[in-house]
C-alpha cells in the first residue's frame, strides 16, 4: 500500500496538477528520479592540505578540501552516492610515514581511510599504486575502511578466486520527483590496470594475476542485470585514450564506455580532468555534457583537486528503473591560478593532528649535506642536480653491488633516473623540487625521489642504450627552424615527466629538430627518425653491440613506460633496497667521509644546437616563483628570457637553442 503523507507539498502540487489536467492523469506519468554519483580518485595518500615536502598549508589539494565540494553537492541532492576510485596509499608523505612505521590489523585506521569513512563513503576500489607495498600491508590497510572496496580483475593465483570482492550490488532507497520512496539496486564493477604485474612484480608474482578489463566488464554487466541491477557503475583506474581495442590495455576507459549495459563511469590514473577541453577533440566525446560514447563519465584529477559529479536522470518503467539520460561535471578546490573555492573541514584536518606531527618528525631527520640547491626548475631542457644525485647514489650502489657479485664485473655501470617535480602534468606550477643547499634531511630525499621504487640492475647493449634515450627525448615536441612563430618545447599533452629518463655514466646530446622516434606509450612512429646525437662512453662512440649494466627502478625495468631494453630476461639483479632508501644511505655516508655531497651537474646531456637562419621563438614552461627566476638567471646553459605566464600559471620563457 502507497502512502502519500510523507511526500507533502510536492505531493500536494502533483495532486492539484492532476485535478486541473483535462488530458492526462498520474497514473501515465512513469515515476522519475535522480541519482548523483561523487567520485574521488588518485589521493595519493594527500588526506590534508598540507604539503609536506615545503613544510606548508597548501590550498592546491588535500582530501579534506574535497570534503567540502562532497558537503555541498550532497546537499544539492536527495539520492547520493560517494565512491572512490582507488591510489589511496602511496604518494606523499604522511603514506611514506605509515608504510614505515606499519599498520597494524588492531590500530588506527590508515589516515585516508580515517578521513573516507567520516565522510560516509559507500564505495571504493583499488589503483595500481594501492600494490606497492605488498599485498599483506594492503589487506591490513583494507581492514580500516568501513565501506566495501571492490577489485573486479584480480585473482589469487593459488585459489583461482577474486583477491577481494569483485563487484556490489547496493540496494539504496531513494526518492522520485515527487518524494515517494522506492528500491533501487545499483551494480558497480572495479578494474585495476594489469600492468601491476609488471610495476610491482617484486610483491605480485606468482600470487595474484589479472584479466583484461573489458573481457571481464562484457562478462560480469550481464551477471549484474541477471541479479537485479538497474543501474550499471563502474569505477576504472583506467585513463582514457581512443586507440582500438586490444588485450590487456592500460587505458581502457573509451572501449568501456562502448560495454552494452554500462551507465555510468567513474574513472582515473591518469590524473587528469574529464570532462574538460583536453578530450573535446575525440570522436564521441561530449566536453558540455560530459559523456563519452553517450555514457556519462568523470575524472577528477588527482590528490583531491577536483570532485567528480555524475548525474543520472531515472524513469520506472514496469517496476523497473532505467537511465533515460546522464550528464557529469568536475568541480575544482581552486581556480587555475591557485584561488581556493573551498576550506578546508577543519574537524576532519583534527583527526590527524597526530599523523601530522609525527610525519614532519619522520621527515625532519637529518641524513647528510649537501654543496649546492637542488632545484628542477631547468631540469626539463638541460641536465639538473636533481636526477644527478639520485644517479650518483644509483651508480654508487651497484658498484658496491658488484664487488660481491662475479655477473656485474667488467661492464660499465650507467643509471637511469627522470624529473618527477617538474611542473606535474602541466597542472600545478609549484609541483617543483626545492632542496636549499646544506642539511638534508628525510624531507628532502622524499622530495628528490617520489616513489617506493626499488633499484634494478639490467644488461643492456649500446642500441638499446640509445632506443632507451630516444624512447625518453619524446619529452619534446619538434621544432621547425624555418618558423618564426611561438613552438612550445615540452609535450605536455602525450608525455609525462617521469618518464624522461636522463641517463649518467656517457654523454649525449638531442637535436629537437627531429621528429620523436616514439609517441608517448613508447610505440615507434618514425622509424628513419634519431634525435639522440653524438652517444659517447668515455670519450668514445657506442657501439651498438657494446654491453652495458643499467640501474634503474623497478617499474621501468619490468616494462613501465614501455622503453626498449627493459624486460625479465634483461633483469641481472633485483634488488630489495628502495632507491628512496639508496639516496639516503648514499648521502649518510659521502657526507660522513667528506663532509657533504656533490651534487653539481656534469651536463653529459645537452639539446642539440639549432642551426638556421631564422629567428626562432622556442619557449618553455617553469615555476613562476621569484626562486624559480633567480636560479634560471644564473644557471641556464642557453640564453633565456622571460616572456610572460600561461593560463595554467606556469612561468613562459623563450630559449635561444641556436647556441651550443
Amino acid at each position: 500500500m502507497t502512502t502519500w503523507i510523507s511526500s507533502g507539498t510536492a505531493a500536494c502540487a502533483l495532486a492539484l496538477s492532476c485535478l486541473l489536467s483535462a488530458t492526462s492523469s498520474c497514473a501515465d506519468q512513469p515515476p522519475s528520479a535522480r541519482l548523483r554519483i561523487l567520485e574521488t580518485t588518485d589521493i595519493h595518500a594527500n588526506a590534508l592540505d598540507y604539503d609536506f615536502y615545503k613544510d606548508a598549508p597548501t590550498t592546491r589539494f588535500g582530501l579534506v578540501r574535497t570534503a567540502n565540494l562532497i558537503h555541498q553537492a550532497r546537499a544539492e541532492e536527495q539520492n547520493v552516492l560517494l565512491v572512490d576510485n582507488g591510489d589511496l596509499l602511496q604518494g606523499s608523505p604522511m603514506g611514506d610515514w605509515q608504510a614505515a612505521q606499519g599498520l597494524q590489523p588492531d590500530g588506527r585506521a590508515h589516515s585516508v581511510y580515517q578521513i573516507m569513512n567520516a565522510l560516509g563513503y559507500d564505495l571504493g576500489t583499488l589503483g595500481n599504486h594501492d600494490f606497492n607495498y605488498g599485498l599483506d600491508y594492503q589487506k591490513t590497510a583494507l581492514a580500516g575502511a568501513r565501506f566495501p572496496v571492490i577489485c573486479s580483475n584480480v585473482l589469487n593465483t593459488a585459489t583461482g578466486k577474486p583477491l577481494i570482492k569483485p563487484w556490489l550490488l547496493k540496494t539504496m532507497q531513494i526518492k522520485d520527483s515527487t518524494g515517494r520512496e522506492h528500491a533501487l539496486k545499483v551494480g558497480f564493477l572495479g578494474f585495476v590496470p594489469p600492468q601491476i604485474m609488471e610495476w610491482d612484480h617484486r610483491h605480485l608474482a606468482g600470487k595474484i594475476k589479472v584479466q583484461d578489463i573489458i573481457k571481464t566488464a562484457r562478462t560480469l554487466v550481464p551477471r549484474l542485470k541477471e541479479e537485479g541491477a538497474e543501474v550499471i557503475v563502474v569505477l576504472a583506474h583506467s585513463g582514457l585514450g581512443s586507440t582500438p581495442y586490444h588485450p590487456m590495455a592500460e587505458n581502457t576507459v573509451y572501449n568501456l564506455s562502448t560495454v552494452p549495459g554500462i551507465d555510468a563511469i567513474a574513472f582515473g590514473h591518469s590524473h587528469s580532468v574529464f570532462p574538460s577541453d583536453d578530450y573535446a577533440d575525440l570522436a564521441g566525446v561530449d566536453s558540455a555534457r560530459g559523456t563519452i560514447n553517450g555514457v556519462p563519465a568523470v575524472m577528477a584529477g588527482r590528490w583531491g583537486s577536483h570532485l567528480g559529479v555524475i548525474d543520472l536522470t531515472l524513469e520506472q518503467r514496469r517496476n523497473r528503473w532505467h537511465v533515460v539520460q546522464g550528464r557529469a561535471q568536475a568541480r575544482p578546490i581552486m581556480t587555475a591560478d591557485g584561488t581556493p573555492l573551498v576550506e578546508a573541514d577543519h574537524a576532519l584536518a583534527k583527526k590527524l593532528a597526530d599523523e601530522k606531527a609525527r610525519t614532519r618528525a619522520f621527515l625532519d631527520v637529518e641524513v647528510g649535506r649537501s654543496d649546492t640547491p637542488l632545484y628542477s626548475f631547468l631540469s626539463l631542457v638541460q641536465d639538473d642536480a636533481t636526477t644527478q644525485i639520485v644517479n650518483q647514489a644509483q651508480i654508487d650502489y651497484v658498484q658496491k653491488l658488484s664487488e660481491n657479485k662475479p655477473e656485474l664485473q667488467g661492464l660499465p655501470i650507467l643509471a637511469a633516473a627522470a624529473p618527477f617535480k617538474a611542473g606535474g602534468r602541466h597542472n600545478n606550477p609549484e609541483n617543483y623540487t626545492t632542496v636549499e643547499e646544506g642539511v638534508l634531511t628525510r624531507r628532502n630525499v622524499s622530495d628528490l625521489y617520489l616513489y617506493p621504487n626499488t633499484l634494478v640492475v639490467l644488461k643492456v647493449t649500446g642500441s638499446d642504450v640509445k632506443e632507451w634515450l630516444e624512447r625518453s627525448a619524446g619529452l619534446f615536441n619538434q621544432i621547425d627552424i624555418h618558423s618564426s612563430r611561438p613552438q612550445q618545447l615540452i609535450n605536455w599533452a602525450q608525455f609525462r615527466t617521469y618518464n624522461f629518463d636522463v641517463i649518467d655514466g656517457l654523454s649525449y646530446s638531442i637535436d629537437v629538430s627531429q621528429p620523436s622516434r616514439y609517441d608517448g606509450d613508447g610505440k615507434l612512429i618514425h622509424p628513419a627518425a634519431h634525435r639522440i646525437k653524438q652517444l659517447r662512453w668515455k670519450g668514445k662512440p657506442v657501439r651498438a653491440d657494446q654491453s652495458f649494466l643499467l640501474a634503474t627502478n623497478n617499474y621501468r625495468a619490468w616494462g613501465g613506460g614501455h622503453f626498449p631494453g627493459t624486460g625479465e630476461t634483461r633483469v641481472l639483479v633485483a634488488a630489495p633496497d628502495e632507491t628512496r632508501q639508496i639516496l639516503a644511505d648514499y648521502v649518510a655516508r659521502v657526507s660522513k667521509a667528506q663532509g657533504q655531497v656533490r651534487t653539481s651537474a656534469d651536463h653529459n646531456w645537452k639539446l642539440a644546437p639549432l642551426h638556421t637562419k631564422t629567428r626562432l621563438d622556442v619557449r618553455f614552461e617553469t615555476a613562476p616563483s621569484t626562486l624559480a627566476a633567480d636560479f634560471i638567471k644564473k644557471h641556464a646553459l642557453h640564453p633565456v628570457q622571460a616572456v610572460g605566464t600561461d593560463k595554467e600559471g606556469f612561468a613562459l620563457y623563450r630559449i635561444d637553442l641556436t647556441q651550443g
